[in-house]
């Protein structure tokens, strides 16, 4: 009986049979994957939980929401990164935040603020590991009119290139209210 099995799927109708399956299978795991992850890099699936509704007014205010040249930030330019496999890494280590809406730990704006300190030192640790990598999709010291710029600016900028600085070594706090107790 198993014999019959075996020589019933070792016909060519069979292999090819199983590779059409499999080469289907695959293409409508990667569809649905990449999709997955496409919908979830998105700023209105970031803003849907209801613990995010205190940094998103924040963010409102800022300059990556509104500015002259009308190039708008969203949450995923700042915090996801853009190559795999860093972004899947990203994806799956955001268990945490799903985690914190689920048991309702930031939920109102006293909690949010209680863990508003934590939250920010792991976020800058982040860009910090990764030199700012997410800013620099944007900002580049290359294409920065740096002469143009104010007097101090003009020589961070420069100090920051000629010593490999990144962005966030100063420009904590440019979305994000800056948390009470953070030195720096």
């Amino acid at each position: 009986m198993i014999s019959t099995i075996i020589n019933w799927l070792k016909r060519p109708i069979m292999l090819w049979a199983g590779v059409f399956v499999g080469v289907l299978g695959t293409s409508i795991f990667l569809f649905v994957f990449f999709n997955g992850v496409a919908m979830t890099n998105t700023m209105n699936f970031c803003v849907s939980c209801h613990s995010m509704t205190h940094p998103y007014e924040e963010y409102k205010k800022s300059f990556h929401f509104k500015n002259t040249v009308g190039i708008q930030a969203g949450c995923p330019d700042c915090h996801v990164p853009k190559e795999y496999p860093a972004k899947l890494i990203a994806k799956i280590l955001a268990y945490k935040d799903v985690m914190h809406e689920i048991l309702g730990t930031i939920d109102t704006k006293e909690q949010f603020e209680e863990h508003r300190l934590d939250m920010a030192k792991r976020v800058w640790a982040k860009m910090e590991n990764r030199e700012s990598r997410e800013c620099r999709n944007c900002h580049d010291f290359n294409n920065m009119l740096i002469d143009e710029q104010g007097r101090r600016a003009q020589r961070k900028h420069k100090e920051a290139q000629n010593e490999g600085g990144h962005c966030i070594q100063c420009h904590k706090g440019v979305v994000h209210e800056l948390p009470k107790g953070a030195d720096f």
